[in-house]
């Protein structure tokens, strides 16, 4: 099976083109408490990129061998958090009258995307010669601190917290699969869905489309660690505050996350 064609099951993307109601505004935001510091939990696909591509490699030094292991290490990780990002959606829509019905068909087109990046993920460690890693325990409660499937406003938290953090990620590591043609494609592809979620989970909440600075847009502080670097105005040199101003320099451009903060991060709804 060609392993890129997974990627347009199931991806219809007409609905983002509806109107969709917002949540009504937050509020007692610090109920959250300290504990809720693992409202910074990053989704997506950070590890699928944290390393090399596989053994069609542009660099002669690294043997092809270590590539592939590499490779298939990190789409391991990668599997781990689809599965995670997989599941939350899949619990939120079974949660009775959890999510509004004017909401509900977002995130039942969201659950569909991150199912097939599930499905592509096994699909390809399989072909690989890899076998696809079960799916973990988890615990969404993170311990008791949370309740995302009785009280919508946190579970709206807590998945804008995993696309914005998820999109960083996945961009932050992208060039380390450049050698694998199909991969990076794939990746590719991943990461502007990802994207297009995390811009509709914003503005669902009333948050913009981007990102201004560091300010994540009516999140606790908890959530601090996803939006962390988000204010450099400095791309390449060019300082984008002085040309455009601070807010607007750094909402051009989205700032990358490492795959260790993120795996490090995530572990935290792993039981």
């Amino acid at each position: 099976m060609n392993i890129l064609k997974l990627l347009d099951k199931l991806s219809d993307d007409s609905f983002f083109t509806r109107q969709t109601s917002r949540s009504s505004s937050l509020s007692d935001i610090s109920a959250f408490g300290k504990k809720a510091a693992v409202a910074a939990l990053p989704l997506g696909l950070a590890g699928l990129m944290t390393t090399a591509a596989k053994a069609e490699t542009f660099n002669d030094n690294v043997p092809g061998t270590a590539m592939k292991s590499a490779l298939t290490d990190a789409l391991q990780l990668a599997l781990t958090l689809e599965y995670l990002e997989d599941e939350y959606y899949r619990l939120g829509l079974n949660a009775g009258t959890l999510i509004p019905a004017a909401d509900r068909t977002v995130f039942m087109q969201i659950s569909k995307h991150e199912a097939a990046h599930v499905a592509f993920l096994k699909a390809t460690l399989t072909s690989l010669g890899e076998t696809p890693g079960a799916k973990p325990t988890f615990d969404f409660t993170a311990g008791g601190n949370f309740t995302p499937f009785t009280n919508y406003q946190q579970f709206m938290i807590l998945a804008q917290a995993f696309e914005d953090t998820g999109v960083r990620a996945y961009k932050g590591q992208a060039g380390n699969v450049m050698s694998n043609k199909a991969v990076l494609q794939a990746a590719l592809q991943i990461h502007s869905v990802e994207a297009r979620h995390a811009s509709q989970v914003r503005r669902m909440r009333a948050n913009k489309g981007w990102i201004e600075l560091a300010n994540g847009g009516s999140m606790p502080p908890a959530t601090n660690a996803v939006y962390a670097g988000e204010d450099v105005t400095v791309q390449a040199g060019f300082n984008t505050a002085t040309a455009f101003g601070a807010a607007a320099g750094s909402a051009a451009y989205d700032e990358v996350l490492s795959g260790s903060d993120a795996k490090a991060i995530a572990g935290l709804f792993i039981v």
